[in-house]
């Protein structure tokens, strides 16, 4: 059995900094804004709780040594570079089609009819074939390794466990908070209009940011 014992400080060093890193200005945490605002709660919550179940995967990349493959291979990085932003502007595509939010504001935020499993599907595929967070992962989590504290790749999937609980709490947070504000807007057709115009532009924009994007 191995043996692994992650300190109080370690634990919480590494939370407080992975928890500015996520409220930090970025794809995910917007995505999840926009979406809350324009579509409802369950739409920017779903979205979040996809992105935070991506980052298991890189955690499990990270912890059997696949990420630094691919941070070695420029093929495998370009490839997985180009079909996340391919994904990302046909989420933007798709939202710049909609007719809009214009559904009836339920209490609470209101909702529209789509099932919150496809925007948590559309969250964790948006997460989870983005090289550049798995590049991320790759050079976060060795920074609070303790090697006296056992097995490195233990300590790396705990780190990540605890990186993506954090995300499931803030970005569920971020999504309420945006479907609350976004309620009384989607009353509003032209106003849901422009919401879901808004997020199409914000997705194109984050996949071309994407593909040019460097190691």
């Amino acid at each position: 059995m191995i043996a692994v014992d992650l300190s109080l400080v370690q634990i919480a060093g590494f939370l407080l900094a992975a928890a500015l890193i996520t409220l930090a200005p970025g794809p995910d945490n917007l995505s999840v804004l926009s979406l809350g605002l324009s579509r409802g709660r369950h739409a920017g919550i779903g979205f979040g709780l996809g992105c935070a179940l991506g980052c298991f995967t890189h955690t499990v990349w990270a912890t059997l040594g696949v990420t630094a493959l691919i941070a070695a291979s420029e093929t495998a990085f370009l490839a997985l570079k180009m079909a996340g932003a391919a994904y990302l502007v046909w989420l933007g595509w798709q939202a710049l089609r909609s007719a809009g939010a214009n559904f009836t504001a339920e209490a609470g935020g209101g909702n529209d009819p789509t099932p919150l499993r496809a925007y948590l599907l559309r969250g964790f595929v948006a997460n989870a074939i983005n090289p550049k967070v798995a590049l991320f992962f790759l050079a976060f989590l060795p920074q609070f390794i303790e090697p006296a504290r056992g097995n490195a790749a233990v300590q790396t999937a705990l780190l990540g466990t605890l990186f993506a609980a954090q995300t499931v709490l803030i970005f569920g947070a971020l999504g309420w908070y945006a479907g609350s504000v976004g309620g009384w807007l989607r009353g509003r057709p032209a106003v849901g209009r422009w919401l879901d115009r808004a997020t199409g532009v914000l997705f194109i924009g984050l996949g071309i940011r994407l593909a040019l994007a460097e190691r």
